[in-house]
């Protein structure tokens, strides 16, 4: 349990007034602002897709309502791009609360996240994106924050040390990660949903692309938002991004409608193939195949060998490619499946000579 003093802020002040950025960075859901908050839905009835968590969290609203309290704290993970942070604000508008909205990162010290504690009012949401990033002693500030609505500080010097809790407002953290299993225990346990987002279907996603080309008043076909979302790696947020880059390629190009067959080759254009696939997923399987016979081989080499960062391989590439069935994970490292062969027109027998 982490035990604020009087000193810890004394030492922390004198830093802020070094620094000009604020330490805090929380934000309103605005959805008129930008064109990923443009197109976020309020609603359960316009959020396409997970529906069977869609389904366990009605309940577990209606639930809270009825017992006029806060909603339990909230566990989300799954690769990025799935729609956590638009969940939570689904979230906040049906409990008619406000949600502030941080990252894990911007709460390095002490006072980020008790000063975002103290300014909550009672019934809202916190979301903490990015959850699995927070160092250990903003974690340990927040175990009686979650558990028992309560701050633990010190005042006072030596032998006249007093201990103090000072109660906060009931409210709801909403957490976001990418990566659950690097969660401590002590903090997961203190989840009362913990859910696992699930990437979507060809047709959700095209639903997805449908009501995005509506609100952005793009006139797209049937066949073409289904093209789209063949090559949208079962993701929403770059299903709405290849919406955008392929309305521009019909607007210039063609006769300002996404058809399957401009679908097709805009996107052929920007190097995405019909597996969804961009030149850094492709990059990646030719390097194992080409350098390291198939695999395994480490992310790190992968990493150095490719230029790339290894959080970039890990959370952008690898998921779906683990998903698709292209890659395998071993204990050895990386390997190639002979599905990842196949889709890049590699030799199987050159796979199969490997491994025998």
């Amino acid at each position: 349990m982490a035990i604020i003093s009087d000193d810890n802020f004394k030492n922390e002040k004198r830093l802020d007034s070094k620094q000009k950025n604020p330490i805090i960075k929380t934000e309103s859901i605005e959805y008129d602002k930008t064109f990923e908050n443009s197109i976020r839905p309020k609603t359960f009835e316009d959020y396409i897709g997970q529906t069977s968590l869609k389904e366990t969290l009605k309940i577990s609203i209606e639930a809270a309502k009825l017992r006029e309290k806060p909603l339990d704290h909230l566990l989300f993970y799954g690769p990025p791009g799935l729609g956590k942070t638009t969940l939570a604000g689904v979230i906040a508008e049906q409990m008619g609360c406000d949600i502030k909205i941080t990252s894990a990162p911007s709460l390095e010290r002490p006072r980020d996240i008790i000063g975002i504690l103290m300014s909550l009012k009672g019934g809202e949401i916190l979301f903490i994106d990015e959850i699995h990033r927070l160092n250990k002693v903003a974690e340990e500030i927040l175990y009686p924050a979650m558990e028992d609505f309560s701050l633990d500080m010190t005042t006072g010097k030596s032998q006249t040390v007093k201990t103090l809790r000072v109660p906060l407002p009931k409210f709801t953290l909403i957490g976001a990660t990418t990566k659950a299993g690097e969660l401590s225990g002590p903090l997961r346990d203190r989840f009362g949903i913990i859910y696992r987002l699930q990437f979507y279907t060809i047709d959700e996603l095209s639903q997805v692309i449908k009501r995005t080309a509506k609100i952005l008043d793009i006139n797209i076909t049937e066949d073409g938002a289904k093209a789209i979302a063949k090559r949208s790696r079962g993701t929403p947020r770059i299903a709405n991004r290849l919406v955008k880059r392929v309305a521009d390629f019909a607007i210039i190009k063609y006769d300002g409608v996404i058809t399957a067959e401009v679908a097709d080759k805009s996107l052929d254009v920007l190097n995405i193939d019909e597996f969804g696939l961009d030149t850094t997923d492709r990059a990646m399987l030719n390097l194992i195949i080409e350098k390291y016979d198939g695999g395994p081989v480490g992310i790190e080499t992968i990493a150095a060998a490719l230029s790339e960062d290894v959080r970039t391989l890990e959370d952008v590439c690898e998921p779906y490619l683990l998903q698709s069935g292209l890659l395998q994970r071993t204990p050895r490292g990386r390997k190639v499946s002979p599905e990842g062969y196949r889709h890049l027109g590699k030799n199987i027998n050159n796979l199969q000579q490997h491994l025998f």
